[in-house]
């Protein structure tokens, strides 16, 4: 695992405090990455997402438009725009862990799907969701998905041709077998 990656792992942790006080998200499979970077196209110098956000590499949202926030020389590498994307899934993969309940069980392939899901949408979408909460109620997981995922294909209030393939993608994911359990976790 690269240094900085750790070291944003071991912060995020220590910031965090008690394991007992938050989930740890297990990593995305390979799939995921994937489906990603096919949506997040890398780009390896800043640029407006088309809605006025200063991104770089794999969709890495900056708070400004110098990226500051970002440890790696600019413009970057494939492979430094992959360990940001590596490094940015983190706090996707807790939030979407500590949104569930525990009940919800998920394999890989479904937790990859729901994964990618909350880092376009973003946290706060992803945990106020009918989604989370028909999971959280008891709800058939595979239906549950298939019915509200494709629902999020709007940008500024119109259909984005590009947010419907990417959910038609991610329901693919959801729907691959996978015989990996990836929830719940253990805390």
């Amino acid at each position: 695992m690269h240094l900085s990656i750790r070291l944003l792992i071991t912060t995020t942790l220590f910031l965090r405090g008690p394991a007992s006080a938050a989930c740890i998200g297990p990593p995305v499979n390979s799939a995921t990455l994937s489906l990603l970077k096919s949506f997040e196209s890398f780009e390896p110098s800043v640029y407006d997402d088309g809605y006025g956000n200063p991104t770089i590499g794999y969709g890495h949202l900056c708070p400004d438009w110098s990226c500051a926030d970002i440890s790696f020389s600019q413009p970057l590498s494939e492979e430094s725009a992959s360990q940001l994307l590596w490094g940015d899934l983190v706090a996707y993969q807790d939030a979407l862990i500590n949104a569930l309940a525990d009940s919800v069980a998920l394999n890989y392939s479904q937790y990859g799907a729901l994964v990618s899901w909350t880092y376009n949408v973003g946290v706060g979408a992803m945990e106020s969701s009918t989604l989370v909460s028909r999971l959280n109620d008891g709800g058939n997981v595979w239906l549950v998905a298939n019915s509200e995922l494709p629902q999020w294909i709007y940008a500024d209030g119109e259909v984005s041709d590009g947010l419907v393939d990417r959910r038609k993608a991610e329901v693919k994911l959801f729907n691959t077998k996978s015989d990996v359990a990836a929830l719940p976790v253990v805390c």
